[in-house]
């Protein structure tokens, strides 16, 4: 059996740009559905969106069969936690909260076997190595890991070179919500300050040799950071859209409904 090829990894080491897509709803029939529809990538996300590894696991087996790669961003960088996603199959992870390059060589070496890194062993057990079916798992797998870190702070922009310079290290990812709080912004992920650091942010991670992300919503702003170099850009979030989606139907019948609205009873 052979160890799968990381289609995502491939195509960011070759400069192919990745459209993707944000999955937060933590259930496998949603998971699918969306890896249906011809994103490149789809992020599960479990640093907001209520999932674990009980719950990522049937949604990396709902995507697998679609031209579609999974990413699992953590809820933080927890050296077991992350042993745990790579043992269910997780092949693309990124990684939250980001700031330094020590934190980012620990990340990287969370992802590692001994003696590069401290991953611990167990692939009799682990979905990832096909429960020990792929041939030489231990030695090879590192070379289907893509390690992305986020960086999402004032502190990690000024550490960004070396941050983006850590070997290992596949790519840099961009948090706008969280990066416009810690400028004093919050909320504000389309201030031209945001914006712009960013922007530099790309052009920096470009000249370390790594692949720049970013999430953006915004077609207009999304289009920027693609044509600035960004080569995985997320453009929407799945309960976003739906909520949406859903409102502009309601809306369509029923324009004065109050936003939200519960029963009394249930107040």
């Amino acid at each position: 059996m052979q160890l799968p090829t990381n289609i995502f990894k491939e195509a960011l080491r070759a400069g192919r740009p990745q459209i993707g897509l944000w999955v937060g709803l933590a259930d496998a029939y949603v998971s699918e559905l969306l890896a249906s529809t011809g994103f490149d990538w789809i992020l599960i996300d479990a640093e907001h969106g209520p999932n674990n590894p009980v719950s990522v696991l049937p949604q990396l087996q709902a995507i697998a069969p679609y031209a579609t790669q999974a990413v699992v961003r953590p809820v933080n960088d927890d050296v077991a936690l992350i042993k745990q996603y790579l043992d269910i199959g997780a092949q693309s992870l990124l990684v939250p909260m980001v700031e330094s390059a020590e934190q980012a060589a620990r990340v990287v070496a969370a992802t590692r076997y001994p003696p590069v890194g401290v991953r611990g062993l167990g692939s009799a057990l682990a979905r990832a190595s096909r429960w020990n079916q792929v041939e030489g798992y231990s030695l090879t797998c590192h070379t289907q890991i893509c390690v992305i870190v986020q960086v999402e702070s004032v502190r990690g922009l000024e550490n960004l070179q070396s941050i983006a310079r850590t070997e290992g290290v596949d790519g840099v990812f961009f948090g706008p919500a969280d990066l416009s709080a810690s400028m004093g912004l919050i909320g504000q992920v389309d201030h031209v300050s945001v914006r712009d650091a960013i922007l530099k942010g790309i052009g920096a991670v470009r000249e370390a040799g790594k692949a720049p992300g970013v999430l953006s919503g915004d077609p207009t702003l999304a289009q920027a950071y693609l044509a600035a170099g960004a080569l995985f850009v997320a453009v929407g979030v799945d309960t976003t859209l739906l909520v949406r989606a859903a409102t502009q139907l309601r809306q369509t019948f029923k324009p004065e409904a109050p936003l939200g609205q519960t029963r009394p009873e249930l107040r």
